[in-house]
């Protein structure tokens, strides 16, 4: 039976390719609560044995982000647009992220986030339903519709981006401390935050 309890997906069976090479489902992590809000795409073999979005490498570059914006991993919320292991971690396919869609929509309603930040191109056009040239629009905030409600996003590339190409990796710091900051969460203006511009 395909159900969402809460925040946690039970027992999906939508996509029997993911459901073949899952070793478990990887739901989103951090406050139920989060006024930010990161999107990955989803879960790779590190995530799939400890049941938690972004670890490894890509997480490690997260959290050094995160760092640098002076807020910690434990004050956002961080999960993918499909929450099972795609064979040979390949990019999910348009059905299985619509399968897994309403968990998404679900998770944003019950967290309610001042701000969602995609990371990387599966996401961002996911949630922003057009092609999405992330290296040019990284930094970029706009308006979508997801589900029910109006969300704010902001475009970022991958956080694995900045391993392959440390061109880009001022560039999701950069990313990372601006949505921080539109979120609410940085100190960097004592205590000001940049809501009311938007």
């Amino acid at each position: 039976m395909d159900a969402m309890e809460g925040l946690c997906v039970e027992g999906c069976e939508r996509c029997p390719a993911l459901v073949e090479s899952r070793s478990r489902i990887v739901d989103g992590v951090g406050p139920d609560d989060a006024d930010l809000l990161f999107v990955g795409e989803a879960p790779g073999e590190q995530e799939d044995e400890g049941g938690e979005p972004f670890v490894g490498r890509s997480g490690d570059v997260l959290d050094e982000a995160l760092r640098d914006a002076g807020i910690a991993r434990a004050d956002v919320r961080i999960t993918n647009c499909v929450r099972c292991r795609p064979p040979e971690n390949r990019d999910p396919h348009e059905e299985e992220l619509e399968n897994c869609r309403e968990y998404l929509e679900q998770e944003l309603e019950i967290t309610d986030p001042n701000l969602v930040v995609t990371l990387g191109k599966v996401p961002s056009q996911h949630l922003l339903e057009r092609d999405v040239a992330v290296t040019t629009e990284a930094g970029e905030l706009h308006d979508a519709r997801i589900g029910e409600r109006s969300q704010r996003v902001l475009v970022s590339v991958h956080p694995a981006a900045t391993l392959y190409d440390r061109s880009q990796r001022e560039t999701f710091l950069e990313t990372v401390a601006s949505g921080a900051e539109i979120a609410g969460l940085a100190d960097a203006d004592g205590g000001q935050s940049r809501l009311g511009e938007f």
